[in-house]
């Protein structure tokens, strides 16, 4: 997993706003674009059971595979690791006075969630994402 690099050629599938614009709904757009967080609990995945994969909404890249997801009780779904290193990107965020670790996908710069360090076996980690930065691919 590449850390804080936001370089516009770290992101080969970016689009353009107008063009997220016209694809996203605008939870989506808010989220993926520019940070945002839905309600815990009302988020389209975060009690979804089916096996699949968790792709980006914005441009198709497989996230997250049903295996790794987890109930962490917090209303997000969650998940102790990505489907592999190179999907995702990690960015430092300071926003609201907290030091946090930004998850963001690493070919078109949306907006995921945070990865947190009280996840369970094996990873540790919790990848607290945003269901509306996902689309799912039933398996």
């Amino acid at each position: 997993m590449s850390h804080d690099d936001d370089t516009p050629a770290s992101h080969p599938l970016q689009k353009d706003d107008a063009t997220y614009r016209s694809e996203l709904d605008d939870m989506q757009y808010q989220v993926t674009r520019h940070a945002a967080t839905e309600r815990p609990f009302t988020g389209k995945y975060w009690d979804h059971k089916e096996r699949g994969v968790y792709d980006c909404v914005c441009c198709g890249t497989p996230l997250f595979e049903s295996d790794t997801k987890f109930d962490a009780g917090c209303g997000w779904p969650s998940y102790f690791k990505p489907i592999n290193g190179e999907v995702i990107q990690e960015k430092t965020d300071r926003s609201h006075g907290m030091l946090r670790i930004e998850v963001v996908c690493k070919n078109c710069g949306a907006h995921l969630g945070h990865v947190f360090e009280d996840g369970p076996a094996p990873t540790g980690l919790r990848y607290c994402i945003n269901s509306a930065a996902l689309q799912f691919e039933p398996k």
